[in-house]
This record gives structure tokens, C-alpha cells and sequence, in this order.
């Protein structure tokens, strides 16, 4: 893809999909099977692995090949749309998960800069390239959360992707009113997924092309009318969105604020919460996991001030 050519369009309601992970921290193969079933079956736009909360980190290298292997199978028997997260602090073993993700021809593979040192912009560029060259035809999703070594700005990250032109969408925080006049100023062109609770303000600031979301975390199939709504009732949506960020910032984001928990705690607490597959609140070890008796208890309270994730 040379710089003329112009970026494949990726956006909507992207599922993560999220490791069942058994009391002595086996990978519950079976129960992926099922939960990758249940997302496909809720007709989300697509299904993503390998985020933050698919505990990327926490994989040996044959348990990254099973878990790519099964999703792209049940995604393509389906014509389910799927991205493979071939993350890793690791340069060297991020770039041998971008080569093998990409026998398995996903829509895209999604990719962090490598992290134990932070890369300076030169640096960057080359591990882009290195990337590109290894996914071997395969768009880039540029992974750049608020708690990477170097967070980048609308600016920087345009600089970065117009190097890169294989980059085709990057999944980042957005900000104040300011981050997006940043973001169409130098990111217009590329596919931006915003945090799931802010979609509906992406959506209507023109900047979001949709979400790896953690609304769908709790809701699957809720998140994906959301989404739809979007095109029709901005305004509803946005109603919705106010009330899923009082929700995350009462019920969930003290969990990680206040008590230390990880933000794959916190996404395994939404699934937990919304109770519609086969995924406990089990982290991997050493990461601690939040009590599934906390999803238990906000059921109640997600069902009552969210009815319409739940229909």
C-alpha cells in the first residue's frame, strides 16, 4: 500500500474476546469455543482478540496460536468480521505474531510500539515498517492506550501514520473538546475507535469510526443496537452514553482507581455483570482477579440504570 492508495475503511462494534481462564490458570479452550459462538451470534460488527483484555501479555506463544486459530475459523465459517491482536512488549515476538497472524487473513492486526524502553518518533517509524513488512499485505491497527509508555498526541500519531501508510486505524483515548479538533486536523483518513462509553460523542464529533469496546464487554448484543442507533438518533444515544459513564464512574472505574485492579479486571467484571457467557472475572496469574460476587451484585444495578443494553 503505497501513500496514494487510500486506507481501508474499519469501523462499528468490536467485541473483545476474553480468556476463560480455569482455577489453576489454564486457558478453557472450550468455553472460548462457546463465547466466540455467543458474540457471533449477537451480530456484532466484529469480534477482536488479543486487547488489554484478552490478557495478551499472559500467553505462552502456543496458546497465542490456538486462540487465533479458533477465532478465525468460527469468524470465517460465519463471514464474521475478526481482528487478531498480535500485541507483545516484545519486538521480536510481536513481529513473529504479526507474521502468523497473517496466514490467517483477518481484517486486520492490531499492533502496540514496543514498550519496555519507550520508542522515540525515529524509532517508531522503523518498528511500523518492520510490522507492515511482516503482515505481509494485512492493514495495521495501531494500539496506543492511556497506559503505554509514551501516550501519543493527535499530532505525533499523524506523523507516525502518514510514514506508515499500511496503518489504517489506531485505538486510542479521545479527550476534551480540543483532542478533537486535534484529531481532524491531523488524523482525518484513518479509522479511530474511541473507549466504548464515549462512542456516541466520537460518532457525533465526526472523529470515531467505532469502538473495540468495552460497552460490549457487558452487552454484546445491547452495545450493537447502541451503535446502530447512532446513525438515526444521536441525540438518544448520546442520553445513553451520559448513562453509561455515570454507571462505569460509580460502579467500575473504582475498582481500578481506588483498589488496583487492572483494566482486564475491570473488563471481565462488565462481562461478568452482563452475564451472557461463559467468562468469570479470572485473571491470570499474577494479575488479581475482582470477586464474582461484585458482578453479582451490580446485575441488579446495571439492569435498572442500563434496560436499554438489556432487551
Amino acid at each position: 500500500m503505497n501513500a496514494m492508495t487510500p486506507r481501508p475503511a474499519i469501523g462499528g462494534n468490536w467485541a473483545s474476546l476474553l480468556l476463560p481462564i480455569a482455577a489453576d490458570d489454564s486457558i478453557e479452550f472450550d468455553k472460548l469455543g462457546e463465547e466466540i459462538d455467543i458474540l457471533i451470534d449477537a451480530g456484532v460488527d466484529g469480534i477482536y482478540s488479543n486487547g488489554t483484555a484478552g490478557e495478551f501479555h499472559n500467553q505462552t506463544e502456543a496458546e497465542f496460536d490456538s486462540i487465533q486459530a479458533m477465532l478465525a475459523e468460527r469468524c470465517k465459517a460465519s463471514s464474521t468480521p475478526f481482528v487478531i491482536g498480535a500485541c507483545q512488549p516484545d519486538p521480536l515476538i510481536m513481529l513473529n505474531r504479526v507474521r502468523r497472524a497473517a496466514v490467517l487473513d483477518p481484517r486486520a492486526i492490531q499492533v502496540i510500539l514496543p514498550d519496555w524502553w519507550p520508542l522515540n518518533d525515529a524509532e517508531a517509524v522503523d518498528f511500523l515498517k518492520r510490522a507492515a513488512e511482516a503482515a505481509d499485505g494485512i492493514p495495521l491497527i495501531l494500539y496506543n492506550p492511556p497506559h503505554a509508555k509514551r501516550v501519543l498526541a493527535p499530532k505525533d500519531l499523524g506523523m507516525l501514520c502518514a510514514a506508515v501508510s499500511e496503518v489504517i486505524g489506531i485505538k486510542l483515548a479521545d479527550g476534551d473538546a480540543s483532542w478533537y479538533v486535534e484529531a481532524r486536523l491531523y488524523l482525518s483518513g484513518l479509522s479511530l475507535f474511541v473507549p466504548g462509553q464515549h462512542l456516541a460523542t466520537g460518532t457525533k464529533e465526526g472523529v470515531a469510526a467505532g469502538s473495540f469496546s468495552n460497552v460490549a464487554c457487558l452487552s454484546p448484543r445491547g452495545a450493537q443496537t447502541w451503535t446502530v442507533s447512532m446513525r438515526n438518533d444521536i441525540d438518544a444515544a448520546l442520553d445513553l452514553e451520559r448513562r453509561i459513564c455515570t454507571f462505569m464512574d460509580a460502579h467500575i472505574v473504582p475498582f481500578r482507581q481506588e483498589f488496583g485492579y487492572s483494566n482486564a479486571a475491570l473488563d471481565k467484571l462488565l462481562s461478568a455483570i452482563g452475564n451472557w457467557g461463559p467468562v468469570s472475572t479470572r485473571l491470570r496469574f499474577p494479575y488479581r482477579s475482582i470477586d464474582m460476587a461484585e458482578a453479582v451484585r451490580l446485575r441488579r444495578i446495571a439492569r435498572a440504570e442500563l434496560p436499554d443494553l438489556f432487551p
